[in-house]
């Protein structure tokens, strides 16, 4: 019965996509903010770190391009792997000082940041998989 179960629900392709879209789109829905209501935040803690502002304009790649190109299975890898960054560079300029505290509820202080972080981690290593809009495995 087990070995049945295992084979109706054998589809990593299927799995693939629906980590790639799920993340992805939840990244876009920070990113869309940023687009409507600007990056000022951003700026500020990137001067408040001693760093340029311009450095700021990457939250679009890492959040708006990346997470598109991930729902659609284009560059999958590389996008991953800007997502990945914008989590390590959002941990840098925001989260250093909850890495090692809990919430209230017991979650770890950092881990809104930690679970894209290692979605983008597992995307990067499994890519798109089939359910892709190019056929061309090289762009996936």
């Amino acid at each position: 019965m087990l070995s049945a179960f295992n084979r109706y629900l054998d589809a990593p392709d299927l799995g693939k996509l629906i980590l790639r879209v799920s993340f992805a789109a939840m990244m876009f829905l920070h990113g869309w903010h940023k687009v409507t209501h600007g990056i000022d935040g951003i700026f500020k803690m990137l001067t408040a770190h001693g760093l340029p502002e311009f450095i700021g304009y990457g939250v679009y790649l890492g959040e708006v391009l990346a997470p598109i190109l991930l729902i659609l299975g284009i560059l999958t890898r590389p996008s991953a792997l800007l997502m990945l960054g914008t989590m390590v560079f959002a941990w840098l300029l925001a989260g250093t000082e909850q890495t090692f505290t809990l919430t209230k509820v017991g979650a770890w202080g950092i881990e809104h940041m930690m679970v894209y972080f290692f979605a983008s981690l597992a995307i990067l290593f499994l890519g798109s998989g089939r359910y892709s809009v190019v056929s061309n495995p090289n762009l996936r």
